[in-house]
């Protein structure tokens, strides 16, 4: 076995690893429609291989020729069909049906070309290049700006660029004078190996970018409250780190929320009574808050409002609204239930400090359960300054 058909069996090997791999990818991925064309391009440029050495140990030379052609243009239009599935571009299916067919009618026609012309040569390595190129300018312009997918637009890119550089390479050194030759040249040696080295990176960012929206998509679950619809804990907690980091203005605050005398609700309605009670403050929540406010439920009937940019008094307000929403929130499957909910408001005026805004907000939020409970107590406050009325948030 000389070097080019070693390459051969490991491109073939490869490519059919690389597409499994994105078959079962495609089981969990977001994207599971671009895993799936990811999966069918590899398998189809895996027999590219098979093809080629059918040119140099079978007969019909050229009909293996024109396959090994087509095997990898077909992978590659079917890899170019998947990063328009992951970017969100749309698919130009006319497009890709009739270059694949003007290609394939221009490896017939260069067939008898002797090999390693200039015009044979980049006849055909152009159409390669083409589709690999067409593949990085979606990547460049699409909305994403993650460095994976900077990675993956110049990968492309000198993946692309090799085709020509495989062009002229064949022209200096020869790729044999007939098809069947090529397997025993040092140019298939050089193309093998430089194939294989792409193939591997441009798989490997793929499976990389499906991999972390799949990672993102388990974190983001993982800090998913399902009842509320909100945050848990975990997620509010690195909501708010998030907020402070990327504030460039101070001061920020927190709304902490605890639903009142829930433990009534569930022994006098039951858990199902309550789950229903956290669905619709939830809701409330999310219809109400500001854009740009985080939001948590921080613990069985506790929730937080993290809001940015706002001042302690703004704070104080939203809360006031927003207890006066709760108890005309309606609950379904129990009419007739009347929710309250007591709030505790801080503020935070340095990145160094949000322990002691929280902590300050619990405090004010037992300083109103201690006062009665539906109401709002806002931390440093004058006692003597407690309610503002306002219309209630629906």
């Amino acid at each position: 076995m000389n070097g080019a058909v070693f390459f051969l069996a490991v491109n073939f090997i490869v490519a059919i690893c690389f597409s499994a791999v994105f078959a079962v990818v495609s089981t969990r991925s977001l994207s599971r429609a671009a895993a799936r064309w990811f999966a069918a391009g590899f398998g189809i440029a895996s027999l590219s291989a098979l093809c080629e050495l059918l040119i140099a140990y079978a007969d019909y030379q050229m009909v293996w020729a024109v396959g090994a052609f087509l095997t990898v243009l077909g992978g590659m239009l079917l890899l170019l069909v998947g990063i328009c599935r992951l970017y969100g571009r749309p698919i130009p299916w006319l497009l890709i049906g009739g270059f694949f067919l003007a290609s394939a009618i221009e490896c017939i026609l260069i067939y008898p070309l002797q090999r390693g012309t200039p015009l044979q040569a980049f006849a055909y390595q152009t159409p390669f290049a083409l589709v690999i190129l067409a593949s990085s300018v979606v990547v460049l312009f699409s909305a994403r700006r993650l460095p994976i997918d900077r990675g993956l637009f110049v990968l492309l890119l000198v993946t692309g660029l090799h085709f020509f550089a495989k062009a002229g390479l064949a022209v200096l050194v020869g790729a044999g004078s007939i098809a069947r030759d090529y397997v025993h040249t040092n140019y298939a040696l050089i193309s093998q190996s430089a194939t294989a080295v792409l193939m591997v990176s441009v798989g490997l960012t793929l499976l990389s970018v499906l991999v972390l929206e799949i990672m993102a998509d388990e974190r983001s679950a993982s800090e998913m409250d399902a009842l509320s619809g909100i945050a848990n804990r975990r997620g509010f907690e690195r909501g708010v780190k998030a907020a402070i980091a990327a504030a460039s203005s101070y001061p920020h605050a927190v709304v902490l929320c605890d639903l009142d005398h829930f433990k009534r609700i569930n022994d006098t309605f039951g858990h199902h009574g309550g789950d229903a009670v956290i669905e619709s403050f939830g809701a409330l929540l999310r219809s109400s808050a500001p854009s740009g406010a985080i939001l948590g439920r921080i613990g069985g009937e506790e929730f937080a409002v993290f809001l940015p940019k706002t001042t302690v008094e703004v704070a104080a307000l939203f809360a006031q609204a927003l207890r006066a929403g709760t108890m005309t929130m309606s609950v379904a499957g129990i009419p007739s239930l009347n929710v309250t909910g007591s709030f505790g408001v801080a503020h935070l005026t340095a990145p160094d400090q949000s322990e002691q805004m929280f902590r300050q907000a619990d405090m004010a939020l037992y300083e109103a359960k201690r006062s009665g409970r539906n109401c709002v107590r806002q931390a440093n406050q004058d006692p003597h300054v407690r309610h503002v009325h306002l219309r209630p948030i629906k």
